[in-house]
């Protein structure tokens, strides 16, 4: 099997990962115990691909050749020690904005429809999920993520602060958002008035800014090379804010490897 197409790490980084668990885990097995139905280092592959590709248990266990019971017991107890592993590598936003205009937004991780959940349903997206705040460098590097997902039905400026991303990013130099942000960052396009127009200045100042913005769709994308937050989130919705620091962890903890090679 080819784990490095199937979690997105290579064979460096997967056993690095590997490593940093067993510090906190241990062994699978204790002593005398029966044999483990899948080793640590396939159970990381296994749990990471889970976020990379957002299988199936059913099919992941077919992939990995065991149960999906196995599946769903490696899936409970590796994501929350893989997020732990990796908070020491997600960096501090002004690490990597440094002095530039930070620009934020927001992004719907589509999940399924629980009827016990509410204000999930996203009238902009048209279907149920979660916002997502991101920032970004003006080059579409993502500087941080609000950690606590928000229901879809909430507006991205509600979600600025409920996400934690304003908390994280309130002493940078600047933000920048578009027209949903208005009044919350120090940048966002102008609104046309009631029965008026903009005037020239404001649409080319406008202009300017939407430009700048398209970065932060290329934020999102590689955000969301991690499938589970792209594509229908299966499990839980109680799992989602842990799966989400998975993905959070695991997006620095590559840009910690790049930075090394």
């Amino acid at each position: 099997m080819d784990l490095q197409r199937i979690t997105g790490l290579s064979p460096e980084q997967l056993t690095e990962l590997t490593a940093r668990v067993h510090h906190q885990l241990g062994p699978l097995t204790h002593p005398g115990g029966r044999p483990a139905a899948i080793g640590l280092y396939a159970s990381v592959a296994l749990v990471v691909a889970l976020h990379r590709h957002n299988l199936t248990q059913d099919l992941a266990g077919a992939l990995f050749d065991v149960s999906q019971a196995t599946v769903s017991r490696r899936w409970d107890l590796l994501r929350p020690l893989i997020a732990a592993t990796l908070a020491d590598l997600v960096l501090a936003p002004d690490a990597t904005v440094g002095g530039s205009t930070v620009l934020v937004d927001g992004t719907l991780a589509a999940t399924w429809d629980w009827k016990t959940a509410e204000g999930m349903y996203s009238g902009k997206h048209q279907t149920t999920g979660f916002n997502l705040q991101i920032a970004c460098t003006p080059s579409g590097d993502i500087a941080a993520v609000g950690p606590v997902p928000v229901p879809g039905s909430r507006h991205d400026a509600h979600a600025y602060y409920a996400s934690g991303l304003a908390d994280l990013i309130f002493d940078l130099d600047s933000t920048l958002g578009d027209k949903g942000y208005q009044a919350h960052v120090d940048i966002s396009p102008v609104r046309k008035p009631p029965g008026g127009e903009l005037s020239p200045e404001q649409r080319a100042n406008n202009t300017v800014i939407n430009s700048v913005r398209a970065a932060v769709e290329r934020a999102v994308a590689h955000l969301k090379n991690w499938r589970m937050l792209q594509t229908r989130y299966r499990a839980p919705l109680a799992k989602f804010n842990e799966a989400l620091s998975v993905i959070i962890g695991l997006y620095f903890f590559t840009r910690y490897f790049e930075a090394y090679e």
